[in-house]
């Protein structure tokens, strides 16, 4: 084997998190650098490779490349869409330096909806009807002329709040006047999306690439409404769950054959050859797998979910994804499931405070199925970790069944406290009648 390398994790959440934990189990490792981290990546693992945070912005493209230099990394890679979207990986590659992850040509599948919608069009992806408006006049022309109930959507990046799935004609109106006249999403909204508004379960399918081969990973459902029920207001996830009970090996096969590897060879085929994760969220419709929309990146807090549950070496995955040699390695998965729960600050999705002591993780983590995640902590002067966002943890636990790694996760959660902490404590319900349904 060659020289352990060092890698560079780009972000701070907790998908960055459980990349960095993951990369450090692979004997290819020898540091992981996580920039700019948070609470939990500033803590060193045992028995793994060592984790430390450099304290440098996603968005600082001349500095991050510097400190790959420094430090000699031998592989960067980016978590965050806003950074990719920048074009972060043609700066890392233009300096000669390997990163993971698309191009800014590539990651426009995700950057403008307005160009994913059209890309699909050309390439008889299968998706809802839809127009796109940059201007209010017209936009409300269409939405008036359509007979099917609609979503609204800003084309370009908005954190994940430019999506309004309104119950009325007049909130679908009021949503086109926050979106081009009042600019709520500001340059998000240049370009408004009026989409048919399709009706089923919602699965997120992800998969590794290296511009031409495509290797999907176990399909995930994540929860996005803050209280129990799906009830309340959206946000960036309140959990997860892998593999989704609902996607068979069959569907899989169909979703990699009729959506992601079309996806991918369009790509390819108009000079924008796809490496990195593709995301696909899908709406299970009565006439099959519709496109909800790309993610240029892994989900958050679907990989917390679905990292657990890969057998093989995540380091050498990435490599082969650079290298164009993924369709030689075998990704393995082991059997069971994962989930994970997302324990929020008061507030969330609101306003919310900051700087609350947590307690009980040593607790939680010293159980043997349990991984926790920091996706809004830091660390004090003193070493104490205090909440610092409004997604605070993910809590993961994973066993030979949904069931089981739902009780795993949850025994972890009920050991750790912070003020006016929050969670669901309904994750995967639904799934966990699915899979026991599929298995009686």
């Amino acid at each position: 084997m060659t020289q352990p390398i060092n890698i560079l994790v780009i972000g701070r959440g907790g998908r960055e998190h459980a990349l960095a934990w993951k990369l450090a189990q692979s004997p290819r490792v020898a540091k992981v650098w996580v920039a700019p981290g948070n609470g939990g990546t500033a803590q060193s693992r045992t028995g793994a490779a060592p984790i430390a945070n450099a304290p440098l912005s996603e968005s600082d493209a001349a500095g991050l490349v510097n400190f790959a230099r420094r430090e000699q990394i031998g592989l960067a890679v980016v978590g965050p869409e806003a950074p990719l979207a920048a074009g972060l990986v043609d700066t890392f590659q233009a300096a000669g330096l390997p990163c993971f992850g698309p191009s800014r040509a590539a990651a426009q599948i995700e950057a403008s909806k307005a160009f994913a919608k059209a890309f699909m069009t050309r390439h008889h992806l299968p998706t809802g009807r839809y127009a796109v408006f940059s201007e209010l006049p017209p936009a409300l022309a269409h939405l008036r002329a359509v007979d099917y109930p609609v979503v609204i959507k800003a084309s370009g990046l908005a954190a994940g709040k430019g999506v309004i799935v309104p119950d009325s004609p007049e909130e679908a109106e009021e949503a086109l006047r926050q979106i081009i006249a009042e600019k709520v999403f500001g340059a998000a909204g240049d370009e408004v999306l009026i989409e048919e508004r399709l009706t089923g379960p919602e699965v997120s399918i992800l998969a590794f690439c290296d511009g031409r081969t495509v290797v999907p990973m176990p399909a995930a459902q994540d929860h996005k409404r803050i209280f129990d029920g799906d009830a309340g207001p959206n946000t960036g996830g309140m959990g997860a769950y892998a593999p989704a009970p609902l996607v068979t090996s069959a569907l899989l096969d169909e979703v990699a054959q009729t959506i992601l590897q079309p996806a991918v060879d369009g790509l390819r085929n108009e000079g924008r050859p796809y490496v990195g994760v593709l995301y696909a969220g899908l709406m299970l419709t009565k006439t099959g797998p519709q496109v909800l929309e790309f993610n240029c990146r892994l989900g958050d807090p679907e990989t917390e979910a679905i990292l657990p549950l890969l057998q093989s070496d995540l380091a050498a995955i990435f490599q082969a994804c650079l290298d164009g040699t993924l369709g030689q390695i075998e990704v393995a998965w082991r059997a069971g499931a994962a989930a994970t729960v997302v324990a929020s600050s008061e507030g969330y999705p609101g306003s919310y405070p900051t700087g609350r002591e947590i307690t009980g993780l040593a607790e939680a983590e010293a159980l043997e199925r349990v991984a926790v995640f920091h996706a809004g902590t830091r660390q004090t002067e003193t070493g104490q970790l205090v909440t610092d966002g409004g997604r605070v943890l993910a809590v993961t636990g994973w066993g030979d069944t949904l069931r089981d790694a739902l009780s795993q996760a949850y025994a972890g959660l009920e050991r750790i406290h912070f003020e006016g902490m929050h969670f669901r404590r309904d994750i995967g319900a639904k799934a966990v009648n699915d899979e026991t349904h599929q298995l009686s």
